[in-house]
């Protein structure tokens, strides 16, 4: 299978609300919008895309209308500190504080106006120990 696109989709009754927090805060633009779905690109890159999806659009299989639950979207991003700062000035909850991690991770973990998890992050080295983990190829920092 060649894959041409990959985006996740979120299941909100909240499109309205939820399209205009990730270009508010993340720097996401939409590229389409209807009273059921709205599709949201990256301003900074545009292979970075999102979609918004009211739950009870036809095109969703009736046992599976249920707005989103238990999702964490990572972004990550070249400077962590400045988004770690404006989401605090702006308001947006901060459920895990600005860290380094030993794994290879400095981040925070913010929530969209759903609930959605967004664990923004910038790779650093890791330590040794996890270090030895990666495959080569994806050792960061």
């Amino acid at each position: 299978m060649k894959v041409t696109s990959y985006y996740p989709v979120i299941m909100t009754t909240r499109l309205s609300e939820t399209a205009a927090f990730y270009c508010r805060h993340f720097r996401f633009a939409p590229l389409f919008e209807s009273d059921w779905y709205i599709h949201l690109q990256s301003q900074d890159d545009e292979r970075v895309t999102l979609a918004l999806l009211d739950p009870d659009h036809e095109t969703v299989p009736q046992e599976a209308r249920a707005p989103v639950a238990g999702m964490i979207l990572n972004f990550e991003v070249e400077d962590v500190d400045a988004i770690y700062e404006a989401c605090r000035r702006d308001g947006l909850p901060i459920l895990k504080t600005l860290r380094d991690q030993d794994f290879g991770q400095r981040h925070f973990i913010t929530a969209d106006p759903n609930g959605v998890l967004i664990d923004v992050i910038k790779p650093i080295p890791p330590n040794a120990e996890f270090a030895a983990l990666y495959d080569p190829a994806a050792l960061p920092g």
